[in-house]
Formats: structure tokens, sequence, C-alpha cells
């Protein structure tokens, strides 16, 4: 019995002494004092920093992660195509870039290079009509917007003195798509508002020497008979940028600067936007509607010749600026036929 004691003591003993020894194991929680920083810390202050220790590849990484998450947060799809008039005509919020990538077909839209063509809803520096836009089926009403301040966007004048010469209408069998203003060989010929260069190139038998612009609110600018271009395509430009010297080059009877304004590759009257004889904008929102196309409407109605006594293909080509082969294809007959003297023959 006393030893069924001593035992039960023994245990109870050892048991405690293992439960002090665990007990003690635990480690302490030290809080260590809270480091202060004072002003002259390299944290506080960049001039105390050490520059070597500053890795500017991935800073830019960073800006650029940063940038993309703000752009795609929303799943922004730029590479969406845009409908007619689904581009945004009233906003003039432009990429404050002035730099753009030495392949013509690309911009930097907001830090990310995307190609104009997916940017826009066309994009070409080959043909000045790129668009599949039919003015019988245009129903809608488009304001757009030419300028804003608010926004750092400007207009001006695509010269210093607009004197008209040749009016906007039709003219001499076909239609005049612009406004002729005359000038003196080796003026400068301005850019109307802010845009990038869509083409630069040479009509010998039209524009000559021209340029076209593609402005952030639908519209398009075309500059003719230039002497010399100094801007490059794809360049961004801004209003009152000079686009080159002005000439006689091409179809022209004397020096002076054709201006066209287009939407959707359609001819509008430069005059609806700028009274020229004061040298004024008119608004800083043009309307377009259905009536701003009916002269296309008109011009692209069947036109047919009667041939008269002496006249050939070549001459009556001529005279209504159209390709012999356009007046061939469409009468089946090739340039060997023999034209008879009333003979009808459609030109377009």
């Amino acid at each position: 019995m006393r030893l069924r004691v001593y035992t039960l003591l023994l245990v109870l003993f050892l048991c405690m002494g293992t439960f002090g020894v665990h007990a003690q194991t635990f480690p302490k929680i030290i809080k260590k004092p809270k480091q202060v920083q004072t002003v002259d810390s390299p944290a506080n202050n960049p001039l105390l920093r050490d520059i070597r220790l500053f890795d500017p590849q991935k800073y830019l990484q960073n800006v650029v992660r940063e940038t993309d998450s703000l752009l795609y947060k929303d799943y922004v799809n730029l590479k969406k195509r845009l409908s007619i008039v689904s581009e945004d005509t009233l906003s003039l919020i432009w990429a404050p870039t002035n730099q753009l990538v030495q392949v013509s077909e690309k911009i930097l839209i907001d830090s990310i290079w995307v190609t104009a063509y997916e940017y826009f809803s066309s994009w070409d520096s080959q043909k000045i009509n790129i668009y599949d836009f039919n003015p019988k089926d245009f129903k809608d009403t488009v304001y757009v917007k030419l300028y804003d301040n608010f926004f750092g966007t400007d207009w001006n004048l695509p010269l210093d003195q607009t004197l008209i010469t040749s009016e906007f209408g039709f003219r001499r069998y076909r239609w005049h798509h612009g406004t002729d203003l005359r000038l003196r060989v080796g003026d400068p010929v301005y850019s109307a508002f802010d845009g990038i260069v869509r083409m630069r190139s040479y009509d010998r038998n039209g524009y000559g020497y021209f340029v076209v612009v593609r402005h952030k609110n639908g519209l398009e600018t075309l500059y003719g008979h230039l002497s010399r271009i100094l801007v490059d395509v794809g360049q961004e430009v801004k209003a009152g940028d000079v686009l080159g010297l002005g000439g006689s080059t091409g179809r022209s009877t004397g020096p002076h600067l054709h201006f066209e304004v287009r939407y959707q590759g359609l001819s509008i009257n430069p005059t609806e936007l700028f009274d020229f004889n004061v040298g004024k904008l008119k608004s800083d929102v043009y309307m377009i509607t259905s009536s701003s196309f009916e002269h296309v409407v008109k011009a692209q109605e069947a036109v047919y010749h009667r041939v008269r006594s002496g006249e050939n293909l070549s001459v009556i080509a001529r005279r209504y600026g159209v390709r012999v082969s356009t007046i061939t294809r469409l009468n089946g007959i090739s340039t060997n036929s023999v034209l008879r003297v009333g003979q009808r023959l459609r030109i377009r």
C-alpha cells in the first residue's frame, strides 16, 4: 500500500516537472522600438539616395503595366472594328504623344502601339476614298466637333490669305469637290485641324502633289497642287502646322490650293465650315445630314455623251475627267473601236 502511494507521488512529480519544462520553452515576444525616419533619411530625401540603385528599365516597365491596367480595366477593345458613324466625332481627346513609330501604319495612342486601321474604321495610305459608304443609305445626323480649346485642340486657315478663285460645285462636265484658294508658289499650306497624315502622293492628271490629313473627329482634309510636301505618312500634326508649299502641279491652270473637306470619303463644301471671306470658322460644331451628300448622289447618276465630229475616246475621257478604260468597260468597246458621230456613250 505504501509502495503504491510512493509510486503515485513519483508519477505526479514527474508530470509536473514535464509541464514545467514545456512551459518554459515558449518564446518571449519582444517588441522592437519603431524607427522614426527623420527628414534627412534617404527614404524622405531624394538627394541622399544612391542613384546607382535606380533601375530605369524596371521603372518604365512598372509605368507601362500600371497604364495598361487602367486602360483595360473596363475591357476596352481597341481592335473592334468601328461602324460608319460609331467613331466619336464630339470628343477631341487626342494622344499627347507628338511622336509615332517608324512604321507609318501604326500610331501611339495612350501609350499603347496600335495600328491605325484598328483604331480608325479604315486606314489606307494609297487611296483617297477608302470608305465603303453609300450616301443613299445615310439617314443619320452626326454632330462633328471641329475644335475644343478645353482639350487643347484648335483650328487654322489653310492659307494666310484665303481668296476664293473657284467654288465647290459642278464645273466643266464634272464635279469640283473642293474650293480653290489663290496663292503664290512657295506659300506655306497649313493643316486646318489636329490630325494624322494619312496620304502624301502625286496625281499627274489631277491633284498633283497632295496631302490627306485624317482628323480625330472623323473628317479628312485634302490639300492639292502643292509644289513640295513637308510631312510624312503617319506624322501627327497640329492645326497650323505646315504641310507643304503651294504650287501648280498636276491638272492646274495656275498657282492655287485645291482644298477639300471629306467625311467617310465623300466631299463636303468647305464653305459650310469656313468663311474664307473674313477668315473665320463658322462654328465649333458642324452638323452632317443626308443633305450634305446630295451632290454626291447626283454625281453618281449615269452620265451619257453623244459623240461629235472629231472626237475620240481620249478627248471624251479628258472632258469628263474619267479614264478611257472606264468608257470602254461601260460600253463594251475597245480602244480600237471606231466612234460614230451621234453615238451615245455612257461615261459613268
